[in-house]
């Protein structure tokens, strides 16, 4: 029953549809029935779905009709509301079917149904859902969305109903994403970023014409996927759901779509979280691709770099080992391991490059950013891939690639070998520290063998230097072990060494060997110093750094520089004294010197030495080591001159000689032989002996040094040698001399010397001696050798003695004495002096002679009046002979004595204006006050024995010490300043003695006395000498020191004696400056005390003169500072109670002099703990003094508060100044403009500091940021101010305009982009500024110097385009946004329409570009204004200004309306028509050529309205007037009859100017018409002709005007294409007219194109009869032109050709068209016979007077036209006499043509052949004469193809 009444009412519906008889009655009854009809499928009833079944087949035959619309949204409705897949289905079916049918309007409003619930649409049915999202697409590609940010745009998502339905957005954004990824390709189910099943619902299930545009309802894939792509950036879309989509529409290689997307990408990637795993995993599986034969492929290379990028900014991205493992992997593989179907990387090409370079971005971020887990997995096999990357291009030597640019293939190589580097450091445990070091090995291999160039191995040196890091720390044995061995290995490779290996090493790896020793493995470690000591043995033509770093390695001081190590660390005090520890000397001796090695210390002495420039290094590094190892009691401090140090302590500190002294005692004593000091005795021995240069000097100062301390069982291992010395005695180099001297005689005078080998060298130095008078050159140094021996010996062995003269000694002390006496007599040699002098020291020190000694042999006076001469001199040496004779004298002082005679010479000796030298006489007043007591003499002894007794000295030192404080009161300058240095010498020497501190008090009085001096060096001396009385008495000294000084400065107490002035100088002007001057006086010490609240600083202040480098430079003396007095108890508490000190302080620590600074540093150093507590503490009150300060009347202030400035806001937060911000700015910069240079560049120094300040903060994160963001409130405004940027100063301008360049670059969007509008103004007009004042002069007088205007613009251009600040525009427009650009709009019209130069105007033009270009979106709303504006600047007169702007309209075209750019082109119109400037032409001509190329879709759509102007146009007479529309007109116009579209609207425009005024104008109207009739080809239609004629007519009219030819050729072309109008007999009458009056004109260059013309026209006209007219006007020129050759110069114009070829031209076409122009056709035999007649007079008479080829080849030409029309004309008729008489003498004419060229002989055969092939040759004359011209022609003819011509013709004759 149910089902009846089912059918029943299908029935009447299937009824009504039947009897439908119209499509509206059927439409109807669809809309109504249709729906309701298609529900009955889903009755349960089998009859029932059948029979609606077969209704719809009815309906379907019915519904074809495309007019018949069907219920689509009813339907649509129908299929959302229902899940019975049947009527699904069906529905679908007729949705598809209907929806092309309704009106846009209509389908647009389907948009929201369709989407609404898709995404639950997808999950019932796939299939139908692909169906409803083709129609969304289709629906898209007609759909104009809002603009963005617009309210409606804002809207739109939730009018879609994309809020009320949330899983939709997301399904259509992934499904568009996946659209962008799609290409259609039937022979691949899969693609790149897309599985099968994805590439089946895009292409409707294999519906293969889903995407071919040619058939009906096919889409094309481009135009629906920037639909989509617009779709997808409107508001619909949040900005997660665009991500991915737009990550792949940026990545695709059409521009219209990646444009879009890398707009969208702009914006979104902010708003997506990079460290969600759900993107994170979205982005692996789009690069990576689904694994199976159904999954997608890894996407495309582009992409791939794009999402690498990403990834490079996600720190959870490297938790994904397994995908970072697999993303390098398929990345590197090479071309025989690619997959080419799964392999997105070509092995070669720009993309793979690209991608691999991403590639190992990507890694170094893995490396850098990883956890330790993480990149400890990874590691391993991403180095294993990049090693066989590397190694798949030939390793060590790489191969030649086959394809691909080589430098491409050598940065890939050279990242990988840096990325492996940076891997092993992140995972040093996996990948380096294995005792293999299989991975550091291999590096060492490539750097010493690949081949792949310079910056290859620059690489592989930067990979080991980033591994260099993970050796740091403590090795495993087996580590250090094995590194040992690979880095001796390295240090012995030599280029061009195979190794047995394979592969041949091209370059060294010593220095990196070298690094890797001092780097890696601790100082302790004797294989690394071993290395150290190999490097400095290097080879001349290697690197020098070798070296270098070698010095470096054997230093513990460099070496703590070279390996910090962080204080606060854990165990950073056990790691330093692991690291730091000196090695031992044990292990450090059988390294250099053991059995096995080299340097074998049991080799015999004497005996050559391997490596031997890096032995004398090798010995002193040992002694060092030996020598901290006796004194590691008290650590040596580290310093940078460590070695120098050491021997200072030892020779001049008594506790640490003895220390040393006794500690090698003790070695003797337990190791005898074997110890190390005889070890290093022996090997420095060798060095000495068996070297030259520095390390014979090196090696006998360190075995001088040994010797002098060891014990004499020490020595005795090298005593046997002693005659080994003998060269080195009598060496060249007086350093080695002189160290040998002294070793032989500590060697001589040991017990164990062979006595027979010493008498021997004894004797033969004697021998040399002797001969001291007569020697010359090299005999003197040998003498000097010599003497100072045999000095040494006896000195030495008086020593061992301890008594004066042994027996055995006599003979030889007498000689030496008498020598040394004669030669201080009589000789005048320096050298033998300074010989005798040393040898009188050496025998008084040691006590062989004394003055009771010397008088009972010699003189004693002789002698001193000898040795007091040569003191005078200034000679040191005598000074010490002085002393040391002086100290074996009686202590008796009555004058006359031989002690008060040395003691007056040696006061005397203060008129010598040498400090060194009244150094030197205060030691010997020294060693005379006290003898051996004085600490002058603590190394003089050097063997091992006390020193010799001396007589006692009781009042001599009290004597000497009043002598010097008096003489010190005296106003003689140069006994005052030797008195000083003489009493700094007892305080330095003999202040240890009690009866000297007694007097420190006195000498306090004498060294402060001194200080008003106005000599520098007394007042330095006198400073010294104050530290050196407070640092020698005890504390009440101390404190009464101090006491004293502070009263008597205050005058709180009796003046002392010796008190200073008010005035007394106590610096130089300058040195510590105040506000109002400089502290010169004391009077200013005294000022500034008093302003920082406290007199007792005085003292402090007093040292301040104590840096200079004499005190440096003597080793007597160590440095000293401030610290110890600053730290005593009378400034306790001081700093609490008067806290201005740190304000004055601070500024002080950076006074521009060195010495002032220093000193200040010290004193700020002593009295502050903690700087950083403390400068916060009081920050306000030093900021506050510094800004009070930094204008001040001194400079030196004005500079040291730039440089405090710049050191107290760095490393602060901007909170603390910010504050003061605008203070600092505007002083800083008022100082920038300073008139001193050097305060100038302080002040640029501190502008730097603030603005690296804000750049770093601007680079920040949030925090800093705000703080940046708050800070630039203050400075952008101020550096764009008249205090800035607009600064009359140079250099203020500059440095405003770099930091403004670096803001702009560092600066976040957020925080720049309420400053973008200004900014982009203010450096638009800047530009200029920056160009250099003198261009506009060279630009206007170019020529004077070789060059056009044009081409001095060209460079400027050039030079704005690739300005930093153009760059920094660039970078501000990227920062607009919706609301910004609002503002931008005024400050851009301004700096456009006011800028001057052309800087500014072209910056200008490039901003309108780049808005229209990258920002087009947000720009579009303003482009409309900016287009008028842009016009107004394109008539600049500038002609790159005018060029770039008319640039600019191009690309403003591109987003501006029809309407604007109409106005625009009729602007172009007006310049170009109204205008009588030709450069308004040319700039017209460019707007429409920019606006062709930068706007070719704009243009192409309104080309109708552009092209038959720029037709025009292009026929322009001015040349660079027509160049761009010609330009314009190629590159638009597909073909020449293009322009038959345009043809009405061409010609109606050419009308509107043929009547112009302007003659130019008049003259291209009339070209273009011209042109026209060119380009329509062979065929012009009636409708054409109709429209052309009245123009064509027009413009032949009036008189000749140059190029009026073209037009007149024109017209013959016109003529040629038959049509009505050249049939109409009134029409060809008026054709024939102008050509015949066109004929007749006088103009000599027109008159030949006319006549040109004339014989086309007539050749044309077969049926009129011109003849006469056209003989009539021929005959007169060609007889003019015979008779008159130069008829025709008086009408010739410059640029003409020359006359002679005119002439032959206008005979040449004249005798054409009189030949031509005979018509054989409907005349009688006497009228042709007539018209032949006239026409051969004058050609006979033409081919006799004129030789010219072009005349005989065109008459011949014509002459053949003519016999041809003859044959035609005469076929039926028998020859007139007449004419055969004609006939004949024209036979004639053509055989008078062999005297020219074989071409004109050719065409009168031709004319022959014609003539005999014609039905005229049959006449017997006629024949005749032809036989015989032309046998007579062939017998005198050589050329063949004349030959083969005659022979035509005669076959010709024949065949008649």
């Amino acid at each position: 029953m149910e089902e009846a009444k089912e059918l029943n009412l299908v029935g009447k519906v299937e009824l009504r549809i039947a009897l439908a008889d119209s499509d509206a009655t059927l439409e109807a009854i669809l809309n109504t029935y249709l729906p309701p009809l298609l529900l009955k499928l889903a009755s349960e009833h089998v009859q029932v779905r059948n029979k609606v079944i077969s209704v719809c087949q009815h309906v379907n035959t019915r519904i074809k009709a495309p007019t018949i619309t069907l219920p689509v949204a009813a339907l649509l409705k129908q299929y959302k509301g229902n899940v019975n897949p049947l009527i699904r289905h069906f529905d679908l079916l007729y949705i598809q079917q209907g929806l092309p049918r309704l009106s846009l309007s209509e389908r647009l409003e389907l948009l929201p149904p369709i989407m609404k619930g898709i995404h639950k649409n997808f999950e019932d049915s796939a299939r139908h859902t692909s169906s409803l999202f083709n129609m969304l697409l289709k629906l898209l590609t007609s759909m104009t969305f809002p603009p963005r940010g617009s309210a409606e745009d804002l809207a739109l998502r939730d009018t879609l109903g994309f809020v009320e339905v949330e899983g939709d957005a997301p399904f259509i954004a992934s499904w568009i994403g996946k659209l962008i990824l799609f290409t259609p390709n039937p022979t691949r189910k899969r693609l790149p970023g897309l599985t099968a099943e994805e590439c089946d619902f895009l292409q409707l299930y294999d519906k293969t014409d889903t995407w071919l545009p040619a058939i009906a309802g096919g889409m094309n894939i481009v135009d629906t996927k920037v639909a989509a792509v617009r779709f997808l950036a409107s508001g619909a879309f949040s900005d997660t759901e665009r991500f991915l989509p737009a990550l792949s529409a940026g990545s695709d290689p059409n521009s219209r779509l990646s444009d879009i997307g890398d707009d969208m990408m702009k914006r979104v990637v902010s708003a997506v979280s990079l460290e969600d795993d759900l993107v994170l995993t979205q982005l692996f599986r789009l690069y990576l691709g689904t694994r199976g034969t159904d999954g997608s492929l890894p996407a495309r290379a582009n992409l791939q770099v794009k999402i690498l990028a990403l990834l490079c900014k996600s720190q959870q991205a490297t938790s994904y080992t397994i995908e970072n493992t697999q993303i390098v992997q398929e990345g590197l593989m090479s071309s025989n391991q690619a997959d080419t179907v799964s392999s997105p990387v070509a092995n070669q090409g720009l993309e793979a490059s690209k991608l691999r370079t991403q590639i190992f971005a990507y890694i170094n971020w893995l490396a850098r950013v990883s956890d330790l887990a993480n990149i400890n997995f990874v590691a391993p096999k991403l180095v294993s891939q990049l090693r066989n990357y590397i190694e798949s291009q030939g390793w060590p030597t790489c191969q030649e690639q086959t394809s691909g640019p080589r430098n491409g293939v050598s940065s890939l190589r050279s990242l990988g070998y840096e990325t492996i580097g940076v891997l092993a450091r992140s995972s040093a445990e996996v990948l380096l520290l294995d005792e293999d070091l299989d991975l550091l090995r291999w590096l060492f291999d490539s750097l010493a063998a690949d081949s792949a160039g310079k910056d290859v191995s620059l690489s592989i040196e930067q990979a080991l230097s980033s591994v260099l890091g993970a050796f740091g720390g403590d090795l495993s044995p087996g580590v250090t072990e094995s590194l040992e061995r690979l880095l001796l290995h390295n240090m012995q490779r030599q280029s061009g060494d195979g190794e047995g290996v394979g592969f041949n090493i091209i370059r060294s790896t010593r220095f990196t060997a070298v690094r890797f020793a001092n780097r890696c493995l601790p100082f302790r470690n004797v294989k690394a110093r071993w290395i150290n000591v190999l490097a400095l043995s290097s080879a001349t033509n290697e690197r020098r750094e070798i070296k270098d770093e070698g010095k470096k390695g054997l230093d513990p001081y460099w070496y703590r520089m070279l390996n910090p190590i962080k204080s606060g660390l854990m165990g950073d005090e056990a790691l330093k004294q692991s690291r730091y520890r000196l090695p031992r000397l044990v292990d450090l001796l059988e390294q250099f010197f053991g059995e096995d090695s080299i340097w074998s210390g049991m080799r015999p002495p004497g005996s050559p030495l391997p490596l031997v420039d890096a032995y004398g290094t090798a010995v002193t590094f040992c002694c060092n080591v030996l020598y901290s190892e006796c004194l590691s009691h008290a650590p040596l401090a580290i310093n940078d001159e460590w070695d120098r140090h050491i021997s200072t302590l030892i020779k001049n500190d008594e506790t640490s000689r003895k220390t040393v002294r006794d500690r090698l005692h003790a070695m003797a004593k337990d190791h005898g032989s074997k110890s190390a000091p005889e070890t290093l005795l022996r090997v420095a021995f060798n060095g000495m002996v068996a070297t030259e240069n520095m390390n014979a000097v090196s090696c006998s100062a360190s075995l001088l040094q040994l010797c002098s301390l060891s014990a004499d069982v020490s020595v005795r291992g090298i005593v046997p040698s002693i005659s080994l010395l003998h060269d080195s005695v009598l060496s060249n180099d007086k350093t080695v001399r002189e160290a040998s001297s002294r070793l032989f005689g500590i060697l001589g005078s040991h017990s164990d010397c062979p006595q027979t080998k010493l008498q021997k060298i004894l004797k033969d130095f004697d021998d040399i001696c002797r001969g001291w008078r007569d020697a010359v050159g090299f005999t003197y140094l040998q003498i000097h050798g010599a003497m100072l021996a045999t000095a040494c010996y006896l000195s030495r062995r008086a020593f061992r003695a301890n008594t004066t003269i042994l027996p055995d000694m006599e003979i030889n002390v007498e000689r030496t004495l008498e020598m040394s006496l004669e030669i201080l007599k009589d000789s005048q040699d320096k050298t033998l002096l300074d010989a005798a002098t040393v040898c009188m020291t050496e025998l008084s020190i040691s006590g062989i002679i004394t003055p009771g000694f010397l008088a009972s042999k010699h003189s004693v006076t002789d002698l001193f009046e000898s040795l007091a001469k040569s003191a005078r001199k200034g000679n040191e040496n005598a000074i010490e002979a002085l002393g040391s004779f002086g100290m074996q004298s009686d202590e008796d002082l009555a004058e006359g004595t031989i002690l008060r005679k040395i003691l007056d010479a040696l006061f005397g000796l203060h008129e010598v204006r040498e400090p060194t030298v009244q150094f030197s006489v205060g030691e010997a007043l020294s060693c005379i006050a006290v003898g051996w007591e004085s600490k002058a003499l603590i190394a003089v002894v050097d063997v091992d024995t006390r020193p010799p007794a001396t007589p006692q000295r009781s009042i001599s030192l009290p004597w000497i010490l009043d002598r010097i404080l008096e003489d010190c009161k005296t106003t003689k300058p140069a006994l005052r300043q030797a008195s000083i240095i003489w009493l700094l010498c007892l305080v330095e020497f003999c202040s240890h003695l009690p009866t000297f501190r007694g007097r420190l008090r006195d000498c306090q009085i004498a060294f402060k006395g001194l200080l008003a001096d106005r000599e520098t060096l007394n007042q330095e001396t006198a400073s010294r000498g104050l530290s050196l009385v407070y640092e020698k008495g005890d504390r009440e000294l101390k404190d009464d020191l101090v006491r004293d000084l502070v009263s008597s400065f205050t005058g709180s107490t009796v003046d002392m004696s010796g008190s200073i002035s008010a005035e007394t100088q106590l610096f130089e002007p300058g040195a510590l400056p105040t506000g109002d001057g400089s502290i010169t006086t004391y009077r200013d010490i005294m000022s500034l005390a008093a302003e920082v609240g406290n007199p007792s600083l005085v003292y402090k202040f007093m040292s301040l003169a104590a840096n200079n480098a004499i005190w440096s430079s003597r080793a007597a003396f160590g440095r000293f500072g401030l610290s110890n007095i600053l730290s005593d108890s009378s400034v306790d508490g001081y700093l609490a109670r008067n806290q201005k000190l740190y304000p004055a302080l601070f500024r002080y620590r950076f006074d521009p002099n060195t010495n002032v600074r220093n000193s200040m540093n010290e004193i700020w150093t002593a009295l502050v703990s903690d700087p950083t507590a403390t400068i916060d503490q009081h920050f306000d009150a030093i900021m506050g003094d510094l800004l009070k300060s930094i204008l001040g009347k001194e400079w030196r202030q004005r500079q040291a508060c730039c440089a405090a400035i710049a050191d107290l806001v760095q490393s602060r937060p901007a909170a603390k100044y910010e504050k003061y911000i605008g203070e600092i700015w505007t002083l800083t910069f008022k100082v920038c403009d300073d008139i001193k240079e050097s305060v100038r560049t302080a002040a640029m120094g501190l502008a730097r500091v603030l603005v690296s300040i804000l750049t770093r903060g601007l680079e920040a994160g949030d925090s800093s940021t705000r703080s940046a963001g708050a800070m630039l409130k203050h400075v952008l405004p101020f550096l764009l101010s008249p205090s800035g940027l607009e600064s009359p100063a140079q250099d203020v301008q500059s440095f405003s305009l770099s930091a403004i360049l670096q803001i702009i670059k560092k600066s976040d969007k957020a925080v720049l982009r309420p400053f973008v509008p200004d900014l982009v103004g203010r450096l638009i007009l800047l530009l200029s500024s920056l160009e250099p004042e003198g261009i506009e002069y060279i630009r206007l007088r170019a020529e004077q110097y070789g060059v056009t205007g044009q081409q001095i613009d060209d460079a400027r251009l050039s030079g704005v385009r690739g300005s930093p600040m153009l760059e920094a525009i660039e970078r501000c427009l990227d920062f607009l946004d919706e609301v910004s650009i609002q503002d931008l709009r005024r400050p851009l019209e301004n700096a456009i329409s006011t800028g001057l130069g052309l800087p500014s105007r072209v910056g200008g033009s490039r901003v309108l570009v780049s808005l229209s270009t990258r920002h087009n979106f947000i720009f579009r709303p303003h482009a409309n204004h900016f287009l008028q504006l842009a016009r107004k600047q394109v008539l600049d007169r500038n002609e790159t200004i005018s060029a770039a702007y008319s640039a600019a309209c191009g690309y403003l075209a591109r987003i501006a309306s029809d309407g604007d750019i109409l106005k625009l082109v009729k602007h172009c119109q007006k310049l170009y028509f109204d205008s009588d400037d030709e450069r308004h032409r040319v700039v017209a001509g460019e707007i429409i050529l920019s606006l062709s190329k930068y706007a070719t879709d704009r243009f192409n759509a309104l080309a109708a309205e552009i092209l038959p102007f720029v037709f025009l146009a292009k026929q322009d007479s001015y040349e660079r007037a027509k160049i761009p529309f010609r330009d314009t007109w190629n590159e638009t116009v597909g073909g020449s009859r293009t322009v038959l579209l345009y043809m009405p609207e061409i010609i109606q425009l050419a009308m509107q100017y043929l009547q112009s005024p302007r003659w130019s104008l008049k003259h291209t109207a009339a070209f273009t018409i011209a042109e026209a009739i060119n380009s329509t080809g062979g065929e012009i239609s009636d409708v054409i002709a109709q429209m052309i004629w009245p123009a064509l007519d027009k413009a032949l009219d009036g008189k000749t005007w140059e190029g009026k030819e073209k037009v007149l050729q024109a017209l013959v072309k016109f003529v040629r294409c038959d049509n009505t109008i050249t049939q109409n007999e009134t029409s060809k009458a008026r054709i024939q007219n102008i050509i015949l009056r066109e004929s007749k004109r006088k103009n000599a260059a027109y008159c030949r194109h006319a006549l040109s013309c004339l014989a086309e026209y007539v050749e044309l006209r077969d049926s009129i009869h011109l003849a006469t007219e056209v003989c009539e006007v021929t005959a007169p020129i060609i007889e003019q032109l015979l008779a008159e050759p130069e008829a025709m110069d008086h009408d010739m114009k410059s640029g003409d050709l020359p006359s002679k070829t005119m002439k032959d031209d206008t005979l040449a076409n004249a005798q054409a068209a009189l030949l031509r122009s005979i018509n054989p056709y409907g005349q009688t035999n006497q009228d042709l016979a007539a018209q032949l007649s006239r026409a051969l007079a004058l050609t006979t008479r033409t081919l006799s007077e004129n030789g010219s080829r072009n005349v005989h080849n065109a008459i011949y030409e014509a002459e053949k036209s003519l016999f041809q029309k003859m044959e035609k004309a005469s076929r039926a008729q028998d020859v007139s006499e007449a004419i055969a008489a004609v006939l004949v003498d024209f036979v004639k004419t053509l055989f008078k043509s062999r005297d020219q060229v074989e071409q004109t002989r050719i065409k009168a055969a031709e004319a022959a052949a014609a003539l005999a092939s014609s039905s005229n040759g049959k006449s017997e004359p006629v024949r005749t004469a032809l036989i015989d011209w032309i046998s007579s022609a062939k017998a005198d003819e050589r050329s063949v193809p004349v030959q083969q011509s005659l022979d035509h013709a005669r076959r010709a004759i024949a065949d008649v």
